[in-house]
């Protein structure tokens, strides 16, 4: 049976799905079989396992990092909100309407049995499993309902670190304060806990992690640097915390929909991107990005009322080079056609940029897909997740049937992952006039790069113990 270390965090956004993804790489580096685990995710950010079946981007990742082949046991859950009180439930892979059907708090007994089997059976299946949290434990309204948190690590008699990110403030109330909030079961499976995100001088902490090991009896294993390295993301708080782009070169603007979806993949622009609500926001954009939809018709909507629809095809037609992505491809068609009801159940006009016309079946294309690009020869890797099936008129130039479309400077794709190629990425900031943000290196690279970091930055060899404490 493997051992299990739980990477939990005092909020959102602390790093846990960065930091279970350096324990993976560096556990793996260190000879163990491991597997990334996290029993539910709330996320758009979804991608697709080699058997075609849907999980999230963080565990997608991670089990990158760990060396293995994407399993969808390793994130049996994933919630996809689909309006502020309402999420779409995919279980094992495949949407469950079934379950999407339930009160939030009487899914807990149905879905409970699927996660403690995934778990279990990754546990036979590996040497060490990293199980990341959600949220935080400390949501003391959600215990009873808790599939994710303290509910696996007690399953599994997981070791827990607990992560604060100190970049916000107020690390150690944070930290102190989720201890309280747990049952003194949990809290005897806490090992340490670690300051996230940290910029300046270790020495300057003391003495707050004496003194809140004082309170607590659980010791500081980890003061982790701020790290400008950039890995997919589960969620969009990146997106929301980047700042206005200051250079006078120019800016990629990718259009923030309510409902946006997979938004990790754009993270390697880094500071070149800009995020935009209103028309105003595109003022010196140099490229636009129509990014991928939960509820395309919705999200069209949306951009026509904020005047998004207008000053995006004013600037095609000026010449600006705009791209769209899954749904974003379809909103740059002629039209949507919804006979099934799977989104809006009518007929939608699109914005016309792109002679296509995309008709919403019932079932879900989710697959993963390599090809050549004919416009610019290079082998392509990514994945899809669309209802929509997608027909070209005469006026659209077909780079790859089904996937690739160009009319002019404007580019069309089912295919996620194009801007998280760095060649890719390369040739669309050059046709936007850009150069490239950083020396682009590959994922397995930066991810070698956030472990080597990681592992430097906590008590290694208490990870080593915690993973088993034996030669692996």
């Amino acid at each position: 049976m493997a051992k299990a270390i739980m990477v939990q965090g005092c909020t959102s956004n602390a790093g846990k799905s960065y930091l279970a993804a350096a324990l993976c790489r560096a556990l793996s580096n260190e000879g163990y079989r491991v597997a990334p685990f996290k029993a539910q995710n709330m996320s758009n950010n979804a991608g697709v396992t080699p058997a075609g079946l849907e999980m999230g981007r963080a565990q997608l990742v991670q089990a990158r990092a760990a060396r293995v082949v994407p399993d969808v046991r390793m994130n049996p859950v994933l919630l996809k909100p689909e309006a502020d009180t309402r999420s779409q439930v995919v279980l094992l892979g495949k949407v469950s309407p079934e379950m999407t059907a339930l009160p939030w708090r009487e899914r807990k007994v149905h879905l409970w049995p699927h996660v403690q089997a995934a778990l279990h059976s990754l546990m036979a299946d590996y040497d060490v499993v990293v199980i990341e949290g959600a949220g935080s434990p400390a949501e003391v309204n959600l215990r009873a309902s808790d599939i994710v948190n303290m509910r696996v690590a007690r399953e599994v008699q997981a070791a827990v670190l607990v992560a604060a990110d100190i970049d916000r403030g107020g690390a150690f109330a944070h930290l102190l304060g989720t201890w309280h909030c747990l049952i003194p079961e949990e809290r005897a499976l806490l090992r340490g806990f670690i300051l996230n995100r940290f910029r300046g001088d270790p020495a300057l902490l003391s003495p707050a992690p004496e003194w809140l090991e004082a309170q607590t009896g659980v010791p500081t294993v980890g003061v982790v640097p701020m790290l400008d390295i950039p890995l997919p993301e589960e969620d969009g708080v990146w997106a929301e915390a980047r700042r206005p782009h200051a250079s006078q070169e120019g800016f990629v603007a990718i259009a923030r929909l309510p409902r946006v979806s997979n938004l990790d993949e754009f993270a390697l622009l880094g500071d070149l991107a800009r995020w935009v609500t209103t028309p105003a926001e595109l003022e010196g954009a140099r490229a636009v990005i129509l990014p991928g939809s939960k509820s395309t018709a919705a999200d069209l909507a949306w951009l026509r009322a904020t005047g998004l629809a207008g000053a995006v095809t004013r600037l095609a037609h000026s010449g600006v080079p705009v791209l769209g992505i899954c749904g974003g491809l379809q909103m740059l068609g002629r039209a949507l056609h919804d006979p099934l009801g799977v989104e809006s159940g009518h007929k939608i006009l699109g914005l016309g940029l792109l002679d296509l016309t995309t008709t919403f079946a019932a079932d879900k294309v989710t697959v993963q897909t390599s090809l050549t690009d004919p416009e610019t020869g290079l082998a392509l890797h990514g994945y899809e997740i669309h209802h929509g099936r997608t027909q070209a008129g005469p006026q659209v130039q077909t780079l790859t049937p089904g996937l690739l479309w160009r009319q002019g400077n404007v580019r069309g794709t089912y295919l996620h992952g194009l801007l998280e190629d760095p060649a890719y990425l390369e040739r669309f900031l050059g046709w936007a006039g850009l150069t490239t943000p950083t020396a682009l290196e590959s994922l397995d690279a930066r991810l070698d790069a956030v472990a080597a970091r990681v592992k430097s930055s906590l008590d290694w060899p208490l990870i080593e113990r915690l993973a088993g404490s034996q030669t692996p």
